[in-house]
């Protein structure tokens, strides 16, 4: 089934998620599939969610009334793990978007995946790791937030930090500086340079669609613009790794276009 035929059902939990990020959330989703449910859920007695009321009739997402029947329980919660249950069982989508921040969904996030489902979770970076790792993969949305805003968070840490740019008669010899990698970068990075080491043609090369696909499956949250950058092969060029493109002949799906490798560079 290619990409765009594929049917989400789109869960939101209004305590959760603020309205401004709804139509990021439906954007990205779109990327992915065809969203055939669009459901939020909440207590609409409550003023908190006043702003979602304004912008759910132009984006046709249905509210769904949870009373909070008991002070510091979340009723909402259970409503939307019945109603995504209750989804599953009638088989009319291929996946599911959840989007909340609270780890209270990981053990829905199991077993909608055990059932075969596409489990795509959005929430904020806050988000618990356990939630995050139940997904097939997790988008923050903060950061679609940002791109959506011409305005791509750059990390503070993890960067090369360059200063302004200096006249040209007072340029001096280009002088490489050196990567500082937070914990997840590094990690990320160790994991890239094992896995072309290991699944490389004998001159070392690795497609890099190859491993988009492989880094999607060992970190669920993984996502180039997470860490600066729009393009997978942007964000390897940055961190150091050697890049080849040439054009397929014989890739009638798209002639034209370019495919990838990467390699560690070499000494």
């Amino acid at each position: 089934m290619d990409t765009q035929d594929k049917r989400f059902a789109l869960l939101i939990d209004g305590d959760n998620i603020g309205s401004k990020y709804i139509q990021d959330i439906i954007n990205e989703l779109t990327k992915e599939g065809v969203i055939t449910y669009k459901r939020i859920y909440g207590d609409w007695t409550k003023p908190d969610l006043a702003k979602w009321k304004e912008v759910l009739l132009e984006h046709s997402i249905t509210p769904v009334q949870q009373y909070a029947y008991t002070t510091g329980k979340n009723a909402t919660d259970s409503a939307m793990i019945i109603d995504a249950m209750d989804i599953l069982y009638a088989g009319k989508v291929d996946g599911f978007c959840l989007a909340s921040s609270d780890s209270d969904f990981t053990r829905l996030a199991v077993r909608l995946r055990e059932a075969g489902m596409v489990v795509i979770g959005m929430g904020l970076q806050h988000t618990p790791q356990s939630f995050v790792a139940a997904c097939s993969m997790f988008k923050y949305i903060e950061v679609i937030s940002n791109e959506n805003d011409g305005q791509l968070k750059t990390k503070k840490q993890g960067n090369v930090k360059t200063g302004s740019p200096k006249p040209a008669s007072a340029a001096k010899p280009e002088q490489k500086t050196a990567l500082v990698l937070d914990e997840k970068e590094q990690k990320t990075v160790d994991y890239i340079r094992n896995a072309i080491d290991e699944k490389s043609e004998d001159d070392g090369w690795m497609l890099v669609s190859l491993l988009g696909s492989m880094l999607q499956k060992a970190f669920t949250d993984f996502d180039p613009r997470n860490f600066g950058e729009k393009k997978l092969v942007d964000l390897l060029k940055k961190w150091g790794f050697e890049t080849k493109a040439f054009q397929d002949p014989n890739n009638k799906a798209n002639p034209s276009g370019n495919i990838i490798y990467v390699r560690n560079k070499t000494k």
